[in-house]
């Protein structure tokens, strides 16, 4: 496929979804990295059902470090794997707030050092927390069409 064919491509897409966001439910930086942690191998709608819940109690780096992992398994348990997920968080909280002193780095190189967050993750807190677009985060789905069709 041709890039002038690519750019046609997304100027459509713009035109077609000129409101598109996230669909993740936040308030800040850190609610979303959490949100982007629930929602591997889950649906965002069941992570915004499970979110408030959690950030009602919980919504910041200290919180997390400071509860016990017990508890975090209870609330993210709908969400699934939550043994590992809820492994991921307590530690991304330490790391969060030990590292980077509570507040959620805004580069590809830091964030990738948080437990739980790769390069995926990261680029969407990137572009929805930071609007700093450094990539573009795409499913399965959305890679198998895309090289079918020769977009690389």
């Amino acid at each position: 496929m041709k890039n002038n064919d690519v750019i046609k491509i997304i100027e459509i897409l713009k035109e077609t979804y000129p409101d598109a966001k996230c669909s993740l439910d936040f308030s800040t930086p850190f609610e979303l990295l959490i949100s982007v942690m629930l929602s591997a191998q889950c649906t965002d709608e069941r992570v915004n059902k499970v979110t408030p819940t959690i950030f009602s109690k919980y919504s910041s780096p200290e919180d997390f470090a400071n509860v016990d992992i017990e508890e975090i398994e209870t609330l993210v348990h709908p969400c699934g794997f939550y043994k590992n997920k809820s492994k991921n968080i307590k530690a991304a909280a330490n790391v969060v707030l030990n590292t980077f002193n509570g507040v959620v780095p805004e580069t590809m190189e830091k964030l990738v050092t948080v437990p739980g967050i790769g390069r995926k993750s990261a680029n969407v807190i990137l572009l929805e927390a930071f609007n700093k677009p450094y990539g573009i985060a795409v499913d399965t789905h959305v890679k198998r069409i895309s090289n079918r069709i020769r977009i690389n």
